[in-house]
């Protein structure tokens, strides 16, 4: 038989029920504010990260301080700080913070005197967090001090690397109450602020961009200054309408000339560096249909990578930042006429690529278009390079070089041709005498000589440099040759032509003390560009020694 309960037990049993009631209303009433806040903070997260997609860089720092304050007020935080650390130095630096009324955003610098442990955690890339000073351990003394001094009652510091180099940290902290920090919250900052260091790793990018377009701008002007020449240029090799020279490499050369130059067939010219390849572009050019509209002359070795597919393909305004105009390229120009893409091994393989399809179609696009131009555009290359070697190294597409090599023409170096010297000294010692009001009658025989001898790395470039300065030593009618270096030079049998051309080389930079540009100049002396001079310096490994003589 069961016994009945007392009054007084049930009395009991219905209060312990009220407050077991109680209890769990105080739970549902704490886990429905946590979820709310969770929902509430997904909802920022995801806006934020929607909105800093598109964002221009300029507003990137006030959407930062409005999402900070957001932030605060959902998680009832006290003092948001996000802090920068300065590659060159290493050193923090407050870059945007956010703290509630009556409350300093941040009232000292986070540097490892004040922070030791905590500068420290930072720097190894640990996020970490407390809910009192009091749990931070013993080694952290000083650090508690600082914390209690600042009012601080609980924080979270989360420190973002990239490439191993620490950039940023973000410290949440309270100083009215202490708050807990479970691991989801944690995990919902970090994406936080991980948006936010992109943000900012954008703006400072577009910063950087703006800086390199204003370098990209002052070569785009000096490209317009050459363009403003191109007209006198081709008035001056008018003085040399021909390829001069008898000998059986050029008679060749000039054979094929007028094989492929009725046709609309792509050539490329393969020959060193001052040999003339530009010379023997503008004769094909010349006895083509195509010779009622000037030739188009591009050195992509002079352009740099981020500029030379704008200015092959144009672009429009606004293709990408800084673009505030739009700008016909290279190909829209010579539509109907011929192209010279001189040095054509320096092409980025981004741009070979888009070469490859105008040489295939006659179609691109220009940057930032989607519209498809169409040209009527004959193509010449030339290089100095070894195009399958650049293959083998990655640095040539193969498919483009079979696009190029339709019809090679190879240009011979002037030391393949020795018996041209002496008509293209008379052909130099004319130009100069005219413009000098000097007349020279005889060449000493030993000077022709000497000259045949010499191997001419420079090729007709270095030529024309000797001739001109023999020109201006000349007090009467014969050529004043000073050769002394040249006469003595002798081709040794048991060298390659790479080393004699190296060791010519480095004896002319031992000469001018390693200077390379200017009057005197080792780049004058070889007759070579300074930037073709640097490039054969690289390819034959010459370094300017620590301590170069200077006597």
């Amino acid at each position: 038989m069961a016994i009945k309960p007392t009054y007084e037990e049930l009395k009991k049993r219905v209060k312990a029920l009220e407050k077991a009631n109680r209890a769990y209303a105080g739970k549902a009433k704490t886990l429905y504010s946590e979820l709310e806040e969770r929902v509430r903070f997904e909802s920022l997260l995801a806006d934020v990260s929607a909105v800093f997609v598109n964002i221009p860089v300029e507003q990137v720092d006030g959407k930062i301080e409005g999402v900070l304050s957001r932030v605060g007020q959902i998680l009832e935080l006290d003092r948001i700080t996000f802090i920068e650390f300065l590659k060159e130095s290493g050193g923090p630096r407050i870059t945007h913070s956010w703290a509630i009324d009556g409350i300093e955003p941040q009232p000292h610098m986070f540097t490892a005197k004040r922070y030791p442990w905590l500068a420290e955690k930072t720097m190894r890339g640990e996020a970490f967090f407390f809910s009192s000073p009091e749990e931070l351990p013993v080694k952290a003394e000083q650090d508690k001090k600082y914390l209690k001094r600042t009012g601080v009652k609980s924080g979270l510091v989360i420190p973002y690397f990239t490439d191993n180099s620490l950039l940023y940290s973000v410290a949440f902290g309270t100083v009215r109450s202490s708050r807990s920090w479970p691991e989801d919250l944690v995990h919902r900052l970090r994406v936080l602020g991980e948006v936010f260091s992109n943000a900012i790793l954008r703006k400072q990018a577009d910063i950087e961009l703006h800086k390199a377009f204003s370098e990209i701008q002052e070569l785009k002007d000096r490209l317009v200054e050459e363009n403003v020449i191109l007209k006198q240029e081709i008035k001056a090799i008018k003085t040399h309408p021909e390829i001069i020279g008898e000998s059986a490499p050029i008679k060749k050369v000039l054979t094929k000339i007028e094989q492929v130059a009725g046709t609309n067939s792509t050539v490329l010219i393969l020959g060193e560096t001052g040999t003339g390849k530009e010379l023997v572009a503008r004769a094909v050019h010349t006895l083509s249909s195509r010779k009622a509209n000037t030739m188009v002359t591009v050195n992509c070795a002079a352009l740099p990578a981020t500029l030379v597919e704008s200015e092959l393909f144009g672009r429009e305004k606004g293709a990408y930042t800084g673009a505030l105009s739009k700008q016909v390229g290279r190909f829209e120009i010579a539509d109907g006429s011929t192209i010279f893409l001189d040095e054509i091994g320096e092409l980025p393989l981004e741009t070979q690529v888009k070469l490859l399809r105008v040489l295939q179609e006659g179609r691109f696009e220009r940057l930032g278009s989607s519209k498809t131009v169409q040209v009527d555009v004959r193509v010449i290359a030339a290089t100095n390079r070894d195009l399958e070697k650049a293959i083998q190294e990655g640095r040539f597409r193969e498919d483009l070089y079979y696009r190029l090599h339709v019809f090679p023409i190879r240009v011979p170096p002037l030391r393949d041709r020795a018996d041209d010297i002496l008509h293209l000294t008379w052909a130099f010692v004319k130009e100069f005498g005219d413009a000098m009001g000097k007349r020279i009658d005889t060449i000493p025989k030993k000077s022709l000589e000497a000259m045949q001898r010499y191997a001419w790395p420079g090729n007709i470039r270095e030529l024309r440099n000797v001739i001109e300065r023999a020109m201006i030593a000349s007090r009467g009618r014969t050529l004043a040759m000073e050769l002394p270096e040249l006469s003595s030079i002798k081709t040794p049998q048991d060298l390659t032509l790479e080393e004699l051309e190296r060791g010519h080389i480095l004896a002319v930079l031992e000469k001018t003390h390693w200077r390379i540009r200017g009057r005197d100049g080792a780049a004058e002396v070889l007759g070579l560009k300074p930037s073709t001079l640097y490039a054969r310096m690289k390819r034959l490994e010459i370094q300017r020694p620590k301590n170069p003589s200077i006597f």
